[in-house]
């Protein structure tokens, strides 16, 4: 998928996890979602590998679960940067658990796009 399809995908899940989770607010505009997604796209690029290479043996250990605490902690990030204090982006969370629930549902949203959506980069070439 490119950036701009990934960046659409991030703000559909963050709008759909601030509607099915309690926790989660959002009350602006589709440009500060757009904003949201874009926030939450560049931690993700910047920290996500980072933080997976850095844990690879926690990964290991718990068989894949410890990617739902990165997630979490990524999440958590971009809430904390898209706040009202920071970037003004009117996301808002009552607490981890609800943080950490948006992050499954952001996670569940990406996951059915990407089987939805074809990405170029996973093409095989033929010759």
């Amino acid at each position: 998928m490119s950036f701009l399809i990934r960046i659409g995908v991030a703000a559909v899940g963050v709008w759909v996890a601030t509607r099915l989770v309690g926790g989660l607010h959002f009350d602006g505009t589709i440009w500060e979602l757009l904003g949201i997604a874009l926030v939450f796209g560049i931690i993700n690029a910047l920290f996500k590998p980072i933080a997976i290479i850095l844990s690879l043996p926690f990964i290991v250990l718990t068989l894949g679960l410890f990617i739902l605490i990165i997630n979490w902690g990524l999440f958590a990030l971009a809430v904390w940067l898209a706040g009202p204090e920071r970037l003004d982006f009117d996301l808002t969370a009552d607490g981890a658990g609800a943080i950490f629930l948006g992050a499954l549902v952001i996670s569940a949203v990406s996951l059915a796009a990407g089987l939805v959506i074809p990405d170029d980069r996973r093409k095989i070439r033929r010759y």
